[in-house]
């Protein structure tokens, strides 16, 4: 990309505002992520496979139990080329204990070597297994019948023309025996069927359960234990085409122990009539998708409907509860009434209309400010506003906790005063995820006034503590493998528009206090997640965010001493995640900027608390230099 594409006007603006008000080391940062190179993937690749020696060690490598994988592939008129390389990729595993079950479903066509081709490999290695139907199966049917050839403690699911990696069994081996997960799965990539080369890595995260019920990220390489497929009763036929969907979403009915391994461990072979490549060409199976997410909520009795999202296989959810409780929406103000009053304009149109307002006076001036509270109280009976009255500086934390205290509603949407919402459906989309058990808060999709995102969900990290995902980018644009567009989990969301149970605001001491201003939103979050609940964004709720008018920039030594401590309480409250990493990132992804770019070499090699000891040495200077 030229250095006139990269650097807009929007860019500009931004950067002198970065400039303003955080000094010339933050800009240059920025600049210089910005105008980073892509990173050659093929090249990235090869330094971070495992080398020759290593793959040594991984075949003289033994464990107390040694667990048999039987590797389940459905052939269908497979070409020839492809089906050797699939049979010599898994026979050539440094890992050594599994077994090979073929099943051929192509049918009596009386021109395929499948056969043929399969013997020789019999007759070479002892443990592939072989069965073939005179009739033509369907892919559910097919994969069936290979797994009555299979006899290993784990079942690992291959399509005919893909191909893993050497060390992919090992490493699944090394998870199955340290942690005895029921399911395992891995990173995996593309692989271009004419030039060899390999593209498009996905990097997943953890187990995300609200994006498996989005889209199918698992995929390749997908490892089931024995004792749990035999539950689960083989794949449907009516969900062929998404049997795949449908199958880890039972799995994953029936267990919590899921395992995934951030490494590329799969490559899945791409070509103009693959799914991926030409969604067209597959209908069927994304309505199949669709069916198999809207089974899976049946089986839970969780009231939803399913539809298609922005793209063929991305599903989107909405929520049927018939209960429709009280929302309190809280709102700190401190003057800035033309702000106020655009909020509380879109807020009025939801089609979501139990709720109550509460405004947070905080501390105005004006007169005119006062004058629209008495106003909009006679206007609109579900509004009420309280005066917050405290000595020292803006605590965005004890605010909104004064303000939850005067709450009636079920549900708190923790709003700031400078969000407009988009539609008037965000409440309604905020409150349906709100409302299942497991859920303790649900962000939404926030823009900028220039239509770029501000806000797609948290990832703990970002910048060396948190930050939001696609951050700058275009309003339409899908990020990483869509998840920018996709209902999803993640570590936390942005409280400038939250929406969480009352009764789990209060039980954990609502926001942090001490975290006046920064990360405090990121803390809730981390706090509700200890106590099992999941943190939701739900891009389908949308708004405008015209971004921290009500208390201004980190421009003074002050703020910025306040800014940098706040760090460091944050980050001694959450080493944990901060050193290990954000479970819905991957670890193989970049923490210097917001778009899921590969991690460069100097990144992977960076001393693990490299920010926190800039931040603390910041700190030093700031106090030693007369802040206190």
């Amino acid at each position: 990309m030229r250095l006139a594409e990269k650097l807009t006007a929007q860019t500009f603006i931004k950067g002198y505002k970065t400039l303003r008000d955080e000094g010339i080391s933050a800009f240059y940062k920025k600049l210089k992520a910005r105008l980073r190179p892509a990173i050659d993937y093929e090249k990235w690749l090869k330094e971070n496979s495992p080398s020759k020696e290593e793959l040594m060690k991984q075949r003289n490598a033994t464990w107390g139990t040694m667990p048999l994988f039987s590797i389940i592939v459905p052939l269908y008129r497979t070409p020839e080329n492809f089906l050797r390389q699939m049979i010599e990729s898994v026979a050539n595993q440094t890992y050594a204990n599994w077994e090979l079950c073929l099943s051929d479903g192509s049918g009596d066509t009386g021109e395929s070597r499948i056969e043929q081709i399969v013997g020789e490999y019999q007759r070479r290695y002892g443990n592939i297994r072989y069965i073939r139907s005179e009739k033509s199966l369907q892919i559910a049917e097919n994969t069936n019948q290979a797994l009555t050839l299979a006899t290993g403690d784990y079942l690992a699911f291959m399509d005919h023309d893909d191909l893993l990696t050497m060390d992919a069994l090992y490493e699944a081996a090394k998870a199955a025996v340290s942690q005895n997960p029921d399911v395992i799965y891995t990173d995996e990539d593309k692989l271009d069927m004419k030039s060899g080369k390999h593209f498009m890595p996905h990097f997943k995260p953890d187990f995300n359960i609200d994006l498996l019920r989005s889209v199918n990220y698992i995929c390749h390489l997908c490892i089931i234990k024995k004792t749990l497929a035999d539950r689960l009763g083989g794949f449907l036929p009516e969900m062929s085409g998404a049997q795949d969907h449908d199958y880890i979403l039972r799995a994953v009915e029936q267990t919590e122990n899921i395992v995934h391994i951030p490494k590329i461990l799969y490559h899945w072979r791409s070509h103009e009539n693959s799914t991926a490549e030409n969604p067209e060409s597959k209908r069927y199976a994304f309505e199949a998708g669709k069916n198999a997410v809207m089974a899976h909520y049946k089986r839970l009795n969780i009231p939803a409907t399913v539809e298609d999202g922005i793209s063929l296989g991305i599903y989107r959810t909405r929520y049927q509860w018939k209960e429709q409780p009280l929302v309190s929406v809280l709102i700190p103000n401190k003057d800035h009434i033309e702000d106020l009053e655009k909020c509380l304009r879109s807020l009025f149109q939801s089609s979501y209309q139990n709720f109550e307002v509460i405004i947070i006076e905080n501390n105005s001036e004006k007169k005119e400010t006062f004058d629209y509270y008495e106003r909009i109280q006679k206007e609109q009976d579900c509004v009420r506003v309280v005066t917050y009255k405290a000595e020292g500086g803006f605590n965005y934390s004890s605010i909104n906790n004064f303000g939850a205290g005067y709450a009636k509603g079920e549900y708190l949407l923790l709003l700031n005063n400078d969000i407009e919402f988009i539609g008037t459906e965000c409440l309604r989309e905020l409150l349906g995820y709100a409302m299942r058990e497991d859920v303790g808060a649900v962000g939404a999709r926030l823009y900028f006034a220039d239509d770029t995102i501000q806000h797609a969900g948290v990832v703990v990290g970002f910048g060396g503590i948190a930050g939001h995902t696609f951050v700058n980018q275009r309003r339409d644009a899908p990020g990483y493998f869509a998840r920018a567009m996709c209902q999803q989990n993640y570590s936390a969301v942005t409280a400038a528009c939250m929406m969480t149970r009352t009764a789990d605001f209060h039980s954990v001491g609502g926001l942090t206090e001490e975290l006046s201003v920064a990360f405090n939103d990121i803390d809730y979050c981390m706090k509700l997640r200890e106590k099992g609940r999941l943190i939701v964004y739900n891009p389908y709720a949308e708004a405008y965010h015209y971004e921290s008018k009500s208390r201004g920039a980190e421009d003074t030594p002050e703020k910025k001493l306040r800014f940098h401590r706040e760090i460091l309480i944050f980050g001694e409250r959450w080493q944990k995640i901060l050193e290990q990493g954000d479970p819905y990132y991957n670890p193989n992804l970049t923490l210097d900027r917001a778009d899921f770019a590969l991690k460069t070499r100097k990144e992977q090699l960076r001393p693990q608390n490299y920010y926190m000891d800039l931040v603390r040495r910041e700190v030093e200077k700031e106090t030693n230099g007369g802040w206190t």
